[in-house]
């Protein structure tokens, strides 16, 4: 399994950074997860391109995470797909509602299916997924991915830092944790690097790889007192991530 980091932004642009967007590709499968705003155009700059995604997976219906949906939506109709699914959290259908009402012209346009799932075991596009709620200002969902019999991928979307959702990612090759501010920016809903570190210690998690993502404009040129941070209370191999990264899950 490869894992694309096409955006590793938040909310607030910072010039260098998409939003939230994730490209997952195993044996000719591929699965979007997360369409932030920027996302399409880092998706186009892959060999995949968003011709070969048919299937969305949503983590939650925050802006930064769906902007580029309804674009990728006509992008695929132009390019001749017939052809888009998206999964998600309850909630999900209601939003596609909404985009189509307001951009009536889209309607019918593709074949779209919308499959709203909750904190369960499914399938998506040719990869085995567990689900699991993640504390965040509203409906959120992490993600724990496998593909065949091959090692583990896991994805915290937007949460604070918990011991639920480290063991939920106990055991993955990689995991990608939000990680949106340095430590004396007093937040909910995300996590600081001194709240991620000490939980994981705590939890006794066992990763191969971290991954800080979901980063603010706060986190530029913080990197080092960041990884520092983590490092006095998690000893484990922890890496910013970055547009354009791809990681062999391995």
């Amino acid at each position: 399994m490869r894992v694309t980091f096409l955006g590793t932004g938040a909310a607030m642009p910072s010039g260098r950074r998409a939003q939230t967007g994730l490209l997952l590709d195993a044996d000719g499968d591929t699965l979007l997860v997360d369409c932030g705003s920027g996302v399409l155009n880092a998706l186009a700059r892959t060999d995949v391109g968003y011709e070969g995604v048919s299937t969305v997976l949503l983590s939650h219906h925050h802006l930064d995470h769906v902007a580029d949906l309804l674009p990728l939506m006509k992008a695929r109709w132009l390019a001749g797909a017939e052809h888009l699914e998206i999964v998600g959290p309850q909630g999900t259908k209601a939003l596609l509602d909404g985009l189509l009402d307001v951009h009536e012209y889209m309607d019918g346009r593709i074949d779209l299916r919308v499959r709203e799932i909750g904190a369960e075991s499914f399938s998506a596009a040719g990869f085995d997924v567990d689900a699991k709620e993640t504390r965040h200002s509203m409906d959120c969902l992490a993600y724990r991915f496998t593909h065949g019999e091959g090692p583990a991928f896991t994805f915290s979307a937007d949460s604070e830092a918990f011991e639920g959702l480290a063991n939920f990612a106990d055991g993955s090759a990689v995991l990608a944790h939000d990680c949106s501010f340095p430590d004396e920016v007093d937040v909910s809903n995300h996590p600081t690097p001194s709240q991620l570190g000490e939980t994981l210690a705590d939890s006794g998690t066992d990763v191969g790889r971290l991954y800080l993502t979901h980063l603010y404009p706060h986190t530029e040129g913080r990197h080092e007192e960041m990884l520092e941070s983590i490092g006095e209370r998690y000893d484990g191999d922890v890496r910013f991530a970055r547009d354009g990264l791809t990681v062999e899950i391995e």
